[in-house]
């Protein structure tokens, strides 16, 4: 054990009572802008490693998005905290190595087999945290706990911690952990040996900028505003497409011939969103079977993660980026704009409603993406057919993917899209 004086002036209130909590199951979930993601990724993680006898995985669903969103956590902590010369930073891996020798490491959940071969320095798998765990399916949280084998120091309990937003009670960990406690919209929180469940809001988070508390607090979208807002469970009774079920497609790839790609761009608060689909014309069947959604990547990284998916088969992209597209290109990915035209994304939309999408059970955020898509409403409660612009990513990447087959339109030719950024 590392002797060192954690300030807990720089934790917020709310978070201290859980610094040693020791459940076997944890969930910390609730609105945006909570400080959640710091207590437990960064503060609580720092404090556990200098104690000794304590490993970390900390995985989100893809490895790229966990490197750029939530490693940086721990880094901060170790730099506000002056503890830079008790951990090492690997600038390959991002594992983060105490004096002690114990460590956190980072992986994503993509290929949860993988996580078999990740070993420590100085003893065992003790901790695991999931963040963004809505985006995870309940079988890699059962692998991962699974991987906690191997005998523990002393008195230290194995704990497995989940992080999120929630988004709607149909989601599986509803299911799992807060339908059989009756939970209650305005609990906060539930603590027993096996299972701990804290909830809180951007008003617990004494350190958020008041251009944060804004944002939060002038959200204008119902559901938006009980979900990152408040911290609620949402419930949508208008989503805009019901045309959809997921099942396992995996036996089926080798038929998918007939395949569409899209890609919606984004960097840091918008993820870059990839769809590969297969179409069944004569049936009006699309099959999505993979997806990219992830953030911070830049457009050489983007272009080595659409090759893994496509090759050289071509994508259609938002062409709002012609830069980007150009970038692209320039990697070696056959990209080329969409042709949105006038009412693009009403036309789009009424498209995809008449077609059955089946999307395989491994496309989790699309999945997320199509329970939560929704039409704005009017003061008087009433709906709108204008869809709220938000978590619609994948959507749109599914759109520019279709939009040949919508109106025999030919997208864009790269020499008109990016004539004026050539010049």
């Amino acid at each position: 054990m590392i002797n060192v004086n954690v300030p807990k002036s720089a934790m917020n209130d709310v978070y201290i009572p859980y610094l040693e909590n020791q459940a076997r199951t944890q969930i910390y979930f609730g609105g945006s802008s909570s400080g959640k993601s710091k207590f437990i990724v960064g503060q609580r993680t720092i404090y556990y490693l200098l104690q000794g006898g304590h490993n970390y995985l900390i995985c989100r669903q893809t490895k790229t998005s966990i490197r750029g969103s939530v490693a940086t956590e721990i880094v901060k902590v170790i730099n506000e905290w002056g503890l830079q010369d008790l951990f090492g930073v690997n600038k390959t891996d991002g594992t983060v190595t105490c004096k002690n020798g114990y460590q956190a490491v980072f992986a994503g959940l993509d290929d949860v087999e993988k996580l078999k071969s990740i070993t420590f320095n100085k003893g065992v798998l003790t901790d695991v945290i999931v963040e963004e765990a809505t985006e995870t399916k309940q079988d890699s949280i059962k692998q991962l706990m699974k991987r906690q084998r191997g005998k523990v120091e002393g008195d230290i309990k194995k704990t497995i911690t989940l992080l999120f937003n929630p988004i709607l009670q149909n989601h599986w960990i509803y299911k799992e952990y807060f339908s059989s406690l009756g939970w209650a919209e305005n609990q906060k929180e539930y603590n027993s040996d096996r299972l701990s469940i804290l909830k809180t809001i951007y008003k617990d988070n004494r350190f958020l900028e008041q251009g944060d508390i804004d944002d939060l607090e002038n959200e204008t979208d119902e559901y938006f505003y009980n979900v990152y807002t408040l911290g609620k469970w949402g419930t949508l009774g208008d989503v805009i497409f019901k045309n959809w079920r997921v099942e396992d497609l995996s036996g089926m790839v080798d038929q998918f011939t007939n395949r569409r790609n899209g890609l919606d761009f984004g960097f840091s608060s918008d993820p870059a969103a990839v769809t590969v689909s297969h179409y069944d014309k004569m049936r009006k069947i699309i099959y999505l079977y993979k997806e990219l959604y992830e953030t911070g990547l830049t457009n050489d990284i983007l272009a080595d993660r659409i090759k893994d998916l496509l090759g050289s088969e071509r994508i259609i992209c938002d062409s709002a980026e012609p830069k980007s597209i150009q970038e692209l290109c320039n990697h070696g990915i056959n990209a080329v704009g969409a042709k949105k035209g006038k009412d693009s994304v009403t036309f789009g939309i009424d498209w995809l409603k008449q077609q059955t999408i089946i999307i395989d059970s491994s496309c989790i955020n699309a999945q997320n993406e199509l329970q939560q898509y929704h039409w704005k409403k009017d003061a008087g409660g009433n709906s709108l057919k204008i869809p709220v612009d938000k978590n619609n990513h994948l959507v749109d990447a599914l759109r520019y993917a279709y939009e040949n087959d919508m109106a025999n339109r030919q997208p864009v030719s790269m020499s008109a899209e990016i004539s004026n950024y050539t010049r």
